[in-house]
């Protein structure tokens, strides 16, 4: 089952083209990965956060309150923890990456400007 032989070929072409890319690229490809790394970071720091803020309550609860104890499972207790700790983890990389691409796009109107 793979991947037919022409198109693993035209792929490997296509990836070492003879076309060369301009510095103004590159800069908003390094730009593009930095702001990836930087919102990964970000998210990985709240995600940690949310993480410990939602299971010490959730584990509390488990053992305290009557209800909590009678109904959540250790498996809804995981899936309690976790949907905390990865919405944290997803809003916080994406508005970390936005707010990295609104200062590039700023970045280069003032280069653009300054060329100009």
């Amino acid at each position: 089952m793979g991947i037919p032989s022409e198109l693993r070929d035209s792929w490997v072409h296509r990836r070492n083209s003879f076309v060369i890319p301009s510095p103004a690229e590159d800069r908003k490809i390094a730009n593009a990965k930095r702001c990836t790394q930087e919102g990964v970071r970000a998210g990985f720091k709240n995600a940690s956060i949310a993480c410990v803020a939602s299971a010490v309550p959730t584990l509390v609860a488990v053992r305290v309150v009557p209800w909590a104890k009678a109904n959540l499972n250790y498996t809804a207790q995981a899936l309690i923890i976790s949907a905390a700790s990865i919405a944290a983890y997803f809003i916080t990389a994406d508005k970390t990456i936005l707010e990295c691409a609104r200062r590039n796009s700023q970045l280069e109107d003032a280069l653009r400007r300054q060329g100009s």
